[in-house]
Order: C-alpha cells, then sequence, then structure tokens
C-alpha cells in the first residue's frame, strides 16, 4: 500500500528517504530488490527480519504486504527506535519491532514465520538453525553474506538442515555519481544472498 512519501506500487526506495544513524548499515535499494525478489512473498506473508538495521527492508515489504506481517529484529535500542521511526515516515502499519538478541529472543515472537530474512551477524548459523524449527513446509529463509566466512557458515547451515532450492547470487551494482566535476560509476559492496526452502 502506497504512502505519500513514496506513493508507487513498486518497491526500490531510494535510498536518502530514509532516516538513517552515523555506523548503521543501510541495504541499499538495488541489494534489496534482490533481497525481496528472493523472498518469494505472497500478499499475507508473514517474514521475520533479523538483525534490521535501518528498517528498508521492513519498510518496502510492509508496503509491498499490507495484509502480511513483519517481524524487526534488532538488538541495540537506538537502532530498533530508528527502524519504528522509519516505519512512521512511510506511514507502515504492520511492522512490530522486536528489540533483543537473536536467537534467543525469538521465542517470544508469537507469530511463527513463512519467509526470514538474516541480514548478517556474527553467529549466523546458529541463528538459522534456530529459525529453521519455527518454519512451516515451504517456508524460506534469505541470508546476506558480506565475506568467505558468513557464506560458509550459511552453506554449511543449509547443508545440516537439508534445505531445498538453495540459490546463491552474488550483486554487481554501480551507480552513477558525481564527483567533482565528473560523473563516474561507483561500485557498491558486493555481497552473497543465500536462499534455500524447507520442504521437509
Amino acid at each position: 500500500m502506497p504512502s505519500k512519501l513514496w506513493p508507487y506500487i513498486t518497491p526500490g526506495i531510494p535510498d536518502d528517504l530514509f532516516e538513517n544513524l552515523p555506523g548503521i548499515p543501510l541495504t541499499q535499494r538495488e541489494l534489496r530488490l534482490l533481497l525481496i525478489s528472493q523472498m518469494r512473498l505472497k500478499p499475507d506473508s508473514i517474514l521475520w527480519d533479523i538483525g534490521a538495521g535501518t528498517g528498508t527492508i521492513p519498510v518496502e515489504v510492509g508496503l509491498l504486504c499490507p495484509q502480511g506481517q513483519v517481524i524487526a529484529v534488532e538488538r541495540d535500542e537506538d537502532v530498533a527506535n530508528l527502524i519504528k521511526c522509519n516505519c512512521d515516515r512511510f506511514e507502515v502499519k504492520n511492522v512490530e519491532v522486536i528489540q533483543g538478541n537473536a536467537p534467543e529472543c525469538l521465542q517470544t515472537i508469537q507469530q511463527h514465520p513463512e519467509r526470514v530474512c538474516i541480514e548478517g551477524g556474527k553467529n549466523i548459523q546458529e541463528i538459522l538453525t534456530a529459525v529453521w524449527d519455527y518454519l512451516p513446509t515451504s517456508g524460506r529463509v534469505v541470508a546476506t553474506a558480506a565475506n568467505l566466512e558468513s557464506l560458509y557458515a550459511i552453506s554449511q547451515g543449509f547443508s545440516q538442515l537439508r534445505a531445498r532450492n538453495i540459490e546463491v547470487v552474488q550483486s554487481a551494482v554501480n551507480r552513477l555519481e558525481t564527483r567533482g566535476f565528473s560523473q563516474t560509476f561507483v561500485a557498491a559492496d558486493p555481497i552473497f544472498i543465500i536462499s534455500g526452502e524447507k520442504l521437509d
């Protein structure tokens, strides 16, 4: 459902429309589009976004799936408040923000997910294993890895959980930016996006 700030039905909100805090990662627009496409959302999907950061994914998914529900999990109080601020900014009403450490706080969430997005974290394999128990058959996890160690941990986790229909995509995004008197293409940091399904 469009908002006044983003009156369109398509995702891809420009980064500068979000409030942010110094040092808090913001999932860039092009990466957001890749992540959302891998989620295979339905109009009434329930999504857990673990490590929600600035709240860009909850806002985009909340607008895309007005009948659905997004649970945004973030350990830091200031960052959790930032997610709430961005949801208010875009008039998104179907996002609940949980402040806590995953995976310990997951057991307090009443609504079980059909989709899970894991945006990094040192204990990403532990989080992956924990959320798997909450997923129904045909549930789907999409995780991001910014380094080889995280990619290996997620791959190993999916293997141990016997995930099916695994896909791995590496982003390669360049943006045109003005530098001095010239316009040049600047590369965004590449990330891996790994997705898998629970089929049994």
